[in-house]
């Protein structure tokens, strides 16, 4: 069990009414909570407080929460999970490419919030005894820099790529399901899992449009090769 006293989480939301009902019901969870309006503010707060997690609102006036997401993931490995409009498909793939762990569409049940969080929180647990780095072909995999060497670049990566590498390379030579790979990160929609492997293969291999590592089993699901 995550022991949620001892993690920040900072609630970014231009909304008075959702974003004080989320810090009253985390902090009635026993976590830490710091609350934003808009993404000036949160950027200010993240460059003096170290956070466990945020939750960010896409839709924000001014910079959105896409574009914060994106910048912050430049930067720092802090795990972001999206609120989402309903039925806002696109936004929730892009999110997920810019590098946010999960989201959830609103309106939505605070008990599913508090759920995916502990899920994140988890994995970002379990990963920090992991081997750090990992040799895939003349790719370096640095888990816990969150980062990929690969020809003279630098990629950063996120948690849910971290923690389906993690796996991957655990198991070398398995076959992943796309089942398997829904329970792993938390991702259930076909789009979004075939989004993160395109994104891992762009960062691991030497030609995406054919991949010697990171392969795709037809019929069966994902299988990563280590040589």
């Amino acid at each position: 069990m995550v022991n949620t006293k001892t993690y920040h989480i900072l609630v970014i939301d231009d909304d008075d009414k959702i974003r004080d009902l989320l810090k009253q019901y985390l902090k009635k969870n026993n976590y830490l909570v710091s609350t934003s309006h808009d993404a000036a503010d949160a950027e200010e707060k993240i460059s003096l407080v170290k956070f466990d997690l945020a939750i960010v609102d896409i839709m924000m006036p001014g910079k959105d929460g896409l574009q914060l997401t994106k910048e912050i993931r430049e930067k720092i490995d802090l795990p972001i999970i999206l609120l989402t409009a309903k039925g806002e498909t696109e936004d929730r793939i892009k999110g997920l490419e810019y590098g946010a762990e999960d989201y959830l569409p609103k309106p939505f049940e605070p008990k599913e919030l508090l759920l995916r969080i502990h899920n994140v929180l988890k994995r970002v647990k379990k990963e920090k005894n992991f081997k750090d780095a990992i040799k895939i072909g003349k790719t370096l995999i640095h888990l816990k820099k969150m980062e990929i060497q690969n020809d003279r670049k630098a990629y950063k990566m996120s948690m849910t790529e971290r923690s389906l590498l993690e796996n991957l390379i655990s198991s070398a030579g398995k076959i992943f399901t796309r089942d398997e790979i829904s329970k792993i990160t938390g991702l259930t929609k076909e789009r979004s899992i075939d989004v993160l492997i395109t994104r891992l293969r762009q960062k691991i291999e030497p030609d995406t449009k054919n991949p010697k590592y990171l392969q795709t089993v037809r019929g069966a699901g994902y299988v990563l090769w280590i040589d």
